[in-house]
Protein backbone atom coordinates (compact mmCIF):
# COMPACT_ATOMS: atom_id res chain seq x y z
CA UNK A 1 0.00 0.00 0.00
CA UNK A 2 1.38 3.67 -1.45
CA UNK A 3 1.87 6.04 1.17
CA UNK A 4 -0.60 9.31 1.16
CA UNK A 5 2.13 12.36 -0.06
CA UNK A 6 3.08 14.39 2.26
CA UNK A 7 4.53 18.45 2.22
CA UNK A 8 7.43 20.17 4.28
CA UNK A 9 7.23 23.51 4.96
CA UNK A 10 8.69 25.56 8.06
CA UNK A 11 6.25 28.10 9.58
CA UNK A 12 7.38 31.63 10.99
CA UNK A 13 6.80 33.48 13.56
CA UNK A 14 8.06 36.77 15.45
CA UNK A 15 8.30 36.82 19.28
CA UNK A 16 5.90 39.99 20.53
CA UNK A 17 7.31 42.38 22.62
CA UNK A 18 9.35 40.85 25.55
CA UNK A 19 9.81 42.24 29.18
CA UNK A 20 13.70 43.27 30.37
CA UNK A 21 13.92 39.53 32.05
CA UNK A 22 12.20 37.05 29.48
CA UNK A 23 15.07 38.58 26.82
CA UNK A 24 17.64 38.02 29.40
CA UNK A 25 16.87 34.53 29.46
CA UNK A 26 16.72 34.29 25.81
CA UNK A 27 20.19 35.71 25.35
CA UNK A 28 21.70 33.46 28.34
CA UNK A 29 20.21 30.62 26.15
CA UNK A 30 21.82 31.92 23.06
CA UNK A 31 24.82 32.36 24.20
CA UNK A 32 25.11 29.28 26.40
CA UNK A 33 24.18 27.48 23.27
CA UNK A 34 26.54 28.63 20.53
CA UNK A 35 29.21 28.68 23.34
CA UNK A 36 28.47 24.42 23.62
CA UNK A 37 28.40 24.67 19.75
CA UNK A 38 31.47 25.86 19.27
CA UNK A 39 33.37 23.66 21.52
CA UNK A 40 31.65 20.63 20.15
CA UNK A 41 32.69 21.76 16.57
CA UNK A 42 36.08 22.54 17.77
CA UNK A 43 36.67 19.34 19.10
CA UNK A 44 36.66 17.71 15.84
CA UNK A 45 33.80 15.11 17.67
CA UNK A 46 31.66 13.48 14.70
CA UNK A 47 29.66 10.96 16.53
CA UNK A 48 26.73 11.88 18.39
CA UNK A 49 28.49 9.87 21.56
CA UNK A 50 31.44 12.48 21.45
CA UNK A 51 29.59 15.55 20.93
CA UNK A 52 27.36 14.60 24.20
CA UNK A 53 30.35 14.31 26.36
CA UNK A 54 30.89 18.01 25.23
CA UNK A 55 27.71 19.70 25.93
CA UNK A 56 26.29 17.81 28.67
CA UNK A 57 27.94 19.89 31.34
CA UNK A 58 26.41 22.99 29.58
CA UNK A 59 22.95 24.41 31.14
CA UNK A 60 20.58 23.80 28.18
CA UNK A 61 17.13 21.51 28.31
CA UNK A 62 17.96 18.24 26.79
CA UNK A 63 15.98 18.97 23.50
CA UNK A 64 18.74 21.71 22.82
CA UNK A 65 21.32 19.18 23.79
CA UNK A 66 19.71 16.44 21.76
CA UNK A 67 19.54 18.72 18.80
CA UNK A 68 23.48 19.56 18.84
CA UNK A 69 24.07 16.00 18.97
CA UNK A 70 22.82 15.28 15.34
CA UNK A 71 23.96 18.83 14.26
CA UNK A 72 27.61 19.02 14.91
CA UNK A 73 28.51 15.96 13.11
CA UNK A 74 26.31 16.91 10.00
CA UNK A 75 28.45 20.37 9.72
CA UNK A 76 31.28 18.19 8.75
CA UNK A 77 30.15 15.14 7.26
CA UNK A 78 27.64 16.94 5.46
CA UNK A 79 28.10 20.14 4.73
CA UNK A 80 31.86 19.93 4.94
CA UNK A 81 32.15 22.91 6.80
CA UNK A 82 35.81 24.33 7.79
CA UNK A 83 34.42 26.83 10.31
CA UNK A 84 31.37 27.94 12.28
CA UNK A 85 29.32 31.49 11.83
CA UNK A 86 28.36 33.45 14.27
CA UNK A 87 24.75 33.36 14.37
CA UNK A 88 23.48 29.88 14.78
CA UNK A 89 20.25 29.46 15.74
CA UNK A 90 19.06 27.47 18.61
CA UNK A 91 17.91 24.28 17.74
CA UNK A 92 15.50 22.47 19.52
CA UNK A 93 14.13 18.72 18.95
CA UNK A 94 10.79 18.32 18.90
CA UNK A 95 10.10 16.66 22.11
CA UNK A 96 10.44 20.24 23.46
CA UNK A 97 7.98 21.63 21.02
CA UNK A 98 4.50 23.06 23.07
CA UNK A 99 1.70 25.49 22.18
CA UNK A 100 -1.10 26.98 23.37
CA UNK A 101 -3.81 28.48 21.34
CA UNK A 102 -7.08 31.60 22.38
CA UNK A 103 -9.19 33.47 19.89
CA UNK A 104 -9.71 35.84 23.10
CA UNK A 105 -5.80 37.33 22.91
CA UNK A 106 -4.50 40.03 21.01
CA UNK A 107 -1.73 37.12 20.23
CA UNK A 108 -3.66 33.72 19.46
CA UNK A 109 -0.81 31.64 19.46
CA UNK A 110 1.71 31.22 22.47
CA UNK A 111 5.01 29.51 22.63
CA UNK A 112 6.40 27.86 25.74
CA UNK A 113 10.41 28.48 25.64
CA UNK A 114 12.19 25.45 26.75
CA UNK A 115 14.77 26.78 29.53
CA UNK A 116 16.90 24.17 31.81
CA UNK A 117 15.48 23.38 34.84
CA UNK A 118 12.64 22.18 36.26
CA UNK A 119 9.61 24.86 35.93
CA UNK A 120 12.02 27.55 34.27
CA UNK A 121 10.17 27.49 30.74
CA UNK A 122 8.44 30.64 30.17
CA UNK A 123 5.25 31.85 27.62
CA UNK A 124 5.93 33.95 24.61
CA UNK A 125 3.22 35.34 22.69
CA UNK A 126 3.36 35.17 18.46
CA UNK A 127 3.26 37.36 15.73
CA UNK A 128 2.26 34.79 12.77
CA UNK A 129 2.25 35.17 9.27
CA UNK A 130 -1.63 35.20 8.50
CA UNK A 131 -1.09 33.21 5.25
CA UNK A 132 -0.05 30.41 7.71
CA UNK A 133 -2.64 30.91 10.02
CA UNK A 134 -4.51 27.27 9.14
CA UNK A 135 -1.00 25.42 9.91
CA UNK A 136 -0.39 26.79 12.89
CA UNK A 137 -4.12 26.04 13.99
CA UNK A 138 -3.39 22.55 12.62
CA UNK A 139 -0.34 22.63 14.70
CA UNK A 140 -1.65 22.94 17.69
CA UNK A 141 -4.49 20.53 16.99
CA UNK A 142 -1.47 17.98 16.25
CA UNK A 143 -2.82 17.62 12.49
CA UNK A 144 0.74 18.24 11.70
CA UNK A 145 4.40 16.74 12.73
CA UNK A 146 6.04 19.02 13.96
CA UNK A 147 10.04 18.56 13.49
CA UNK A 148 13.03 20.52 14.40
CA UNK A 149 12.33 24.34 15.66
CA UNK A 150 14.60 27.30 15.50
CA UNK A 151 15.12 30.23 17.43
CA UNK A 152 17.24 33.41 15.78
CA UNK A 153 17.86 36.84 17.21
CA UNK A 154 17.40 39.29 13.63
CA UNK A 155 18.30 42.16 14.02
CA UNK A 156 15.67 43.68 16.70
CA UNK A 157 13.57 40.57 16.81
CA UNK A 158 13.21 37.03 17.60
CA UNK A 159 12.15 34.94 14.95
CA UNK A 160 10.73 31.40 15.59
CA UNK A 161 10.94 28.80 12.73
CA UNK A 162 9.32 25.40 12.95
CA UNK A 163 9.19 22.91 10.46
CA UNK A 164 6.47 20.43 9.98
CA UNK A 165 5.07 17.91 7.67
CA UNK A 166 1.51 17.62 6.81
CA UNK A 167 -0.56 14.88 4.59
CA UNK A 168 -1.66 16.46 1.10
CA UNK A 169 -4.04 15.19 -1.32
CA UNK A 170 -2.95 13.57 -4.81
CA UNK A 171 -4.28 16.08 -6.89
CA UNK A 172 -5.55 14.70 -10.50
CA UNK A 173 -5.31 16.51 -13.79
CA UNK A 174 -9.24 17.20 -14.34
CA UNK A 175 -11.15 15.81 -17.23
CA UNK A 176 -10.67 18.74 -19.48
CA UNK A 177 -7.58 20.52 -18.41
CA UNK A 178 -6.01 23.89 -19.54
CA UNK A 179 -2.19 23.11 -19.34
CA UNK A 180 -0.16 26.03 -18.43
CA UNK A 181 3.58 25.72 -19.11
CA UNK A 182 6.42 28.25 -17.26
CA UNK A 183 9.79 28.57 -18.49
CA UNK A 184 12.01 29.69 -15.91
CA UNK A 185 14.87 31.90 -17.79
CA UNK A 186 17.49 34.32 -17.22
CA UNK A 187 16.67 37.70 -18.86
CA UNK A 188 13.05 36.70 -18.40
CA UNK A 189 13.02 34.56 -14.92
CA UNK A 190 9.70 33.35 -15.76
CA UNK A 191 7.66 33.47 -18.54
CA UNK A 192 3.89 31.14 -18.57
CA UNK A 193 1.57 30.47 -21.07
CA UNK A 194 -1.58 28.12 -21.38
CA UNK A 195 -2.68 26.70 -24.33
CA UNK A 196 -6.23 26.00 -25.59
CA UNK A 197 -7.02 24.12 -28.47
CA UNK A 198 -3.12 23.69 -29.07
CA UNK A 199 -3.02 27.67 -29.42
CA UNK A 200 -1.45 29.90 -26.44
CA UNK A 201 -3.37 32.48 -24.61
CA UNK A 202 -2.65 35.51 -22.50
CA UNK A 203 1.08 34.73 -22.17
CA UNK A 204 2.79 36.69 -19.05
CA UNK A 205 6.34 37.64 -18.51
CA UNK A 206 8.17 37.96 -15.26
CA UNK A 207 11.32 40.06 -15.73
CA UNK A 208 14.63 39.12 -14.56
CA UNK A 209 16.91 42.15 -14.55
CA UNK A 210 16.55 42.64 -10.76
CA UNK A 211 17.49 39.22 -9.91
CA UNK A 212 20.54 39.03 -12.26
CA UNK A 213 21.88 42.48 -11.06
CA UNK A 214 21.74 40.92 -7.58
CA UNK A 215 23.04 37.96 -8.46
CA UNK A 216 26.05 40.18 -10.06
CA UNK A 217 26.36 42.56 -7.47
CA UNK A 218 26.59 39.75 -4.78
CA UNK A 219 29.30 38.46 -6.67
CA UNK A 220 31.59 41.21 -6.96
CA UNK A 221 30.81 42.26 -3.69
CA UNK A 222 31.73 38.87 -1.79
CA UNK A 223 35.01 38.79 -3.85
CA UNK A 224 36.15 42.25 -2.61
CA UNK A 225 35.40 41.39 0.89
CA UNK A 226 37.28 38.28 0.51
CA UNK A 227 39.98 39.90 -0.98
CA UNK A 228 40.29 42.70 2.12
CA UNK A 229 40.02 39.39 4.29
CA UNK A 230 36.57 41.49 5.64
CA UNK A 231 34.64 38.47 7.09
CA UNK A 232 32.72 40.30 9.81
CA UNK A 233 30.58 41.77 6.59
CA UNK A 234 30.58 38.44 4.48
CA UNK A 235 27.82 37.57 5.79
CA UNK A 236 26.37 40.53 6.28
CA UNK A 237 26.12 41.02 2.59
CA UNK A 238 25.20 37.50 1.47
CA UNK A 239 22.38 37.26 4.04
CA UNK A 240 21.45 40.33 2.48
CA UNK A 241 21.35 39.40 -1.15
CA UNK A 242 19.93 36.02 -0.10
CA UNK A 243 16.96 37.75 1.24
CA UNK A 244 16.35 40.09 -1.58
CA UNK A 245 16.05 36.61 -4.14
CA UNK A 246 13.90 35.15 -2.23
CA UNK A 247 11.76 37.85 -2.40
CA UNK A 248 11.67 37.95 -5.72
CA UNK A 249 11.13 34.25 -5.81
CA UNK A 250 8.64 34.54 -3.86
CA UNK A 251 6.57 37.38 -5.62
CA UNK A 252 7.12 35.47 -9.18
CA UNK A 253 5.87 32.15 -7.69
CA UNK A 254 3.04 33.58 -6.54
CA UNK A 255 2.08 35.51 -9.72
CA UNK A 256 2.48 32.56 -11.62
CA UNK A 257 0.16 30.52 -9.80
CA UNK A 258 -2.44 33.80 -9.93
CA UNK A 259 -1.89 33.52 -13.48
CA UNK A 260 -2.93 29.95 -14.00
CA UNK A 261 -5.44 30.74 -11.78
CA UNK A 262 -7.52 32.75 -14.44
CA UNK A 263 -8.22 29.70 -16.67
CA UNK A 264 -10.55 26.73 -16.40
CA UNK A 265 -8.99 23.28 -15.02
CA UNK A 266 -5.69 24.38 -15.12
CA UNK A 267 -3.06 21.84 -14.88
CA UNK A 268 0.65 23.91 -13.89
CA UNK A 269 3.23 22.31 -16.01
CA UNK A 270 7.32 22.62 -15.62
CA UNK A 271 10.47 21.11 -16.73
CA UNK A 272 12.05 18.42 -14.96
CA UNK A 273 15.54 20.61 -14.00
CA UNK A 274 16.84 17.82 -11.42
CA UNK A 275 20.35 17.57 -13.91
CA UNK A 276 20.38 21.24 -14.76
CA UNK A 277 23.91 22.04 -13.39
CA UNK A 278 25.13 18.62 -14.59
CA UNK A 279 23.68 19.62 -18.27
CA UNK A 280 25.35 23.22 -18.57
CA UNK A 281 28.23 24.11 -20.42
CA UNK A 282 27.90 27.34 -21.90
CA UNK A 283 31.29 28.26 -20.85
CA UNK A 284 33.15 29.38 -17.42
CA UNK A 285 31.74 32.83 -17.51
CA UNK A 286 28.05 32.10 -18.38
CA UNK A 287 28.39 28.90 -16.19
CA UNK A 288 29.02 30.90 -13.01
CA UNK A 289 25.78 33.15 -13.31
CA UNK A 290 23.70 29.84 -14.21
CA UNK A 291 24.62 28.10 -11.75
CA UNK A 292 24.40 30.96 -9.00
CA UNK A 293 20.40 31.06 -9.47
CA UNK A 294 18.47 28.30 -7.96
CA UNK A 295 16.44 26.60 -10.92
CA UNK A 296 14.68 24.48 -8.65
CA UNK A 297 13.96 26.92 -5.52
CA UNK A 298 11.62 29.12 -8.15
CA UNK A 299 9.75 25.68 -9.48
CA UNK A 300 9.32 24.01 -6.05
CA UNK A 301 7.74 27.45 -4.34
CA UNK A 302 5.36 27.33 -7.36
CA UNK A 303 4.73 23.70 -7.04
CA UNK A 304 3.97 24.87 -2.94
CA UNK A 305 1.96 27.68 -4.13
CA UNK A 306 -0.13 25.44 -6.83
CA UNK A 307 -0.72 22.65 -3.82
CA UNK A 308 -1.86 25.41 -1.85
CA UNK A 309 -4.71 26.35 -4.24
CA UNK A 310 -5.13 23.27 -5.87
CA UNK A 311 -3.95 23.57 -8.65
CA UNK A 312 -2.31 19.93 -10.04
CA UNK A 313 1.63 20.27 -11.10
CA UNK A 314 3.03 18.19 -13.51
CA UNK A 315 6.98 18.00 -14.45
CA UNK A 316 8.12 16.77 -18.43
CA UNK A 317 11.15 16.56 -20.00
CA UNK A 318 12.91 19.84 -20.77
CA UNK A 319 15.10 19.09 -23.99
CA UNK A 320 14.33 21.22 -27.08
CA UNK A 321 11.98 22.75 -25.70
CA UNK A 322 13.78 26.32 -26.34
CA UNK A 323 14.31 24.80 -30.13
CA UNK A 324 11.15 23.86 -31.58
CA UNK A 325 8.08 26.10 -32.77
CA UNK A 326 5.39 25.13 -30.60
CA UNK A 327 2.83 25.70 -33.87
CA UNK A 328 4.75 23.00 -35.99
CA UNK A 329 7.59 21.51 -34.03
CA UNK A 330 10.12 22.34 -36.70
CA UNK A 331 13.47 23.14 -35.20
CA UNK A 332 14.21 26.84 -35.63
CA UNK A 333 16.73 29.53 -33.93
CA UNK A 334 16.81 32.19 -31.46
CA UNK A 335 17.99 35.49 -33.53
CA UNK A 336 19.75 38.79 -31.96
CA UNK A 337 16.41 39.63 -29.65
CA UNK A 338 14.36 37.46 -27.49
CA UNK A 339 12.92 35.92 -30.65
CA UNK A 340 12.77 32.27 -31.37
CA UNK A 341 12.32 31.88 -35.52
CA UNK A 342 10.58 28.83 -36.93
CA UNK A 343 12.52 27.50 -40.26
CA UNK A 344 9.45 25.66 -41.85
CA UNK A 345 8.56 27.28 -45.09
CA UNK A 346 4.85 25.59 -44.79
CA UNK A 347 4.25 27.63 -40.56
CA UNK A 348 2.35 30.23 -40.21
CA UNK A 349 4.81 31.51 -37.39
CA UNK A 350 7.85 33.25 -38.51
CA UNK A 351 9.02 35.55 -35.37
CA UNK A 352 7.75 34.53 -31.69
CA UNK A 353 8.82 35.99 -27.94
CA UNK A 354 11.13 32.86 -27.41
CA UNK A 355 10.54 32.53 -23.75
CA UNK A 356 6.65 32.18 -24.44
CA UNK A 357 7.25 29.82 -27.14
CA UNK A 358 9.60 27.47 -24.93
CA UNK A 359 6.66 27.94 -22.17
CA UNK A 360 3.92 26.72 -24.89
CA UNK A 361 6.24 23.94 -25.72
CA UNK A 362 6.08 22.96 -22.10
CA UNK A 363 2.87 23.03 -21.62
CA UNK A 364 2.17 20.74 -24.37
CA UNK A 365 4.29 18.00 -23.52
CA UNK A 366 1.51 17.29 -20.40
CA UNK A 367 -0.35 13.97 -22.31
CA UNK A 368 -4.22 14.70 -22.18
CA UNK A 369 -4.81 11.46 -19.84
CA UNK A 370 -3.17 13.30 -16.95
CA UNK A 371 -0.23 11.68 -17.23
CA UNK A 372 2.93 13.89 -17.93
CA UNK A 373 5.56 12.41 -20.95
CA UNK A 374 8.73 11.37 -19.94
CA UNK A 375 11.07 12.72 -17.82
CA UNK A 376 14.34 10.98 -19.16
CA UNK A 377 16.04 12.52 -22.16
CA UNK A 378 14.47 9.20 -25.04
CA UNK A 379 14.14 9.52 -28.67
CA UNK A 380 10.43 8.90 -28.99
CA UNK A 381 8.28 11.57 -26.70
CA UNK A 382 5.30 10.38 -28.75
CA UNK A 383 2.03 10.47 -26.41
CA UNK A 384 0.59 7.55 -25.71
CA UNK A 385 -2.31 7.74 -27.66
CA UNK A 386 0.60 7.46 -30.95
CA UNK A 387 -0.33 10.91 -32.11
CA UNK A 388 2.74 13.12 -32.95
CA UNK A 389 1.09 16.54 -31.53
CA UNK A 390 3.10 17.14 -28.62
CA UNK A 391 6.29 15.34 -30.25
CA UNK A 392 9.45 17.06 -29.44
CA UNK A 393 11.24 16.77 -33.16
CA UNK A 394 8.27 16.11 -35.20
CA UNK A 395 5.86 17.65 -37.60
CA UNK A 396 2.90 18.97 -36.65
CA UNK A 397 -0.17 20.46 -38.29
CA UNK A 398 -0.89 24.12 -38.21
CA UNK A 399 -2.99 25.10 -35.43
CA UNK A 400 -6.75 25.57 -36.16
CA UNK A 401 -6.95 29.22 -35.41
CA UNK A 402 -3.51 31.07 -35.96
CA UNK A 403 -2.56 33.88 -33.63
CA UNK A 404 0.58 34.51 -33.73
CA UNK A 405 2.37 36.47 -30.93
CA UNK A 406 4.77 39.02 -32.15
CA UNK A 407 7.87 40.29 -30.21
CA UNK A 408 6.73 43.81 -30.90
CA UNK A 409 3.79 43.25 -28.61
CA UNK A 410 6.24 43.06 -25.62
CA UNK A 411 7.90 45.98 -26.48
CA UNK A 412 11.44 44.25 -26.83
CA UNK A 413 13.18 46.46 -29.73
CA UNK A 414 13.52 48.81 -27.24
CA UNK A 415 14.11 46.51 -23.65
CA UNK A 416 17.89 45.91 -22.23
CA UNK A 417 16.82 42.80 -20.39
CA UNK A 418 15.12 41.88 -23.68
CA UNK A 419 17.99 42.88 -25.34
CA UNK A 420 20.68 40.95 -23.14
CA UNK A 421 19.14 37.83 -23.81
CA UNK A 422 21.08 37.81 -26.41
CA UNK A 423 23.92 34.73 -26.35
CA UNK A 424 21.97 33.85 -23.11
CA UNK A 425 21.28 30.32 -23.09
CA UNK A 426 17.62 28.52 -22.68
CA UNK A 427 17.33 27.05 -19.30
CA UNK A 428 15.31 23.85 -20.30
CA UNK A 429 18.18 21.71 -21.12
CA UNK A 430 17.41 22.20 -25.22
Amino acid sequence: MTADPTATKTLQASLAPLTAHKEQRLQRTVATYRRALSEAFKSGADTQTAVNDIVTPYTLTSYAKDALKSFVPKLRDTYNASELKDDHPVRFTNRGWKLDHSEERTHEFCWRVPQAGRGNAFWIPLRINPDQRELWTDLFNDDVTVGEFRLQEHRTNWVLHVTVEYAVAELDVPDDPTPVGFDIGESKLLAGCACQDDTPIQPMLFDGGRARHLRKEMFTTLRRLQERDADWRIDERFDHYQNALTDIVEKASRQAVEYARQFGNPVIVLEDLSFIRERLDYGKYMNRRLHAWAFARLAGRIEDKARDAGIPVRFVNPAHTSQICHTCGHLGYRGKQATFRCTNDDCWVTEYQADINAAANIAGRVDPWGESLSLKLTDDDTPQDGSTCDSALGYRETSRQPQQTTLSEYGSETSDDEASLVGSPALEGG
